[in-house]
């Protein structure tokens, strides 16, 4: 069976002064995800996909020097579009995303709308899926839209509830063959990680 891994960017560099998708990881971030590149279930990865904001790249950079893996960077996997408010203050940002996931048919503050985004990385999860070599793939991508390719494969409305835990670098997995969900959100550092719950 071929294992399908999403993964967040671990913690990041937060600068006002840069736009978001230009964030780097931080020093915790990163030492999470080289540590992770370790783990038993990075060692069989075939490919990894990655969105075009620079913490994801630097995720996957880490899983695919690792491994030898195949990395692809596609703009459709990218976090759900902020680009309408740019940086908001973490308490700001918790409120307007929790809007976010309550009003999935609304746009929030001028924010992408989360049944949009979600039908973009579905869609962009699927291409990848069908020009990735066969084997064990990994998506390097974000908490929003991470949440709800989650959702869309387990068949759950849109809810907040199903997000990944504060700080980022959790992983989820699903059967590439049948799409179905093994597990929701574990972090890094969990050694279940590809175990179905």
């Amino acid at each position: 069976m071929a294992t399908v891994f999403y993964v967040t960017h671990p913690q990041i560099r937060m600068d006002p002064a840069v736009p978001v998708p230009r964030w780097s990881l931080s020093e915790l971030g990163r030492a999470r995800i080289e540590a992770a590149a370790g783990a038993p279930w990075v060692s069989g990865l075939r490919a990894v996909a990655s969105s075009d904001e620079a913490k994801a790249i630097e995720t996957a950079c880490v899983l695919t020097r690792a491994t030898g893996a195949m990395l692809l960077v596609r703009p459709g996997l990218h976090e759900n579009d902020r680009s309408a408010t740019g940086f908001l203050p973490p308490p700001e940002f918790e409120a307007v995303a929790n809007q976010f996931f309550a009003q999935p048919d609304e746009s929030v503050r001028g924010w992408e709308r989360a049944i949009d985004a979600q039908s973009r990385v579905v869609a962009a999860v699927h291409a990848v899926l069908a020009e990735a070599p066969a084997g064990n793939v990994a998506f390097a991508g974000h908490g929003g839209v991470g949440t709800l390719l989650c959702c869309a494969l387990s068949g759950s409305a849109i809810d907040r509830r199903f997000d990944q835990p504060a700080g980022g670098g959790n992983v989820f997995a699903f059967d590439r063959a049948t799409l179905r969900v093994l597990h929701r959100w574990r972090p890094l550092e969990d050694a279940r990680i590809g175990e179905p719950e």
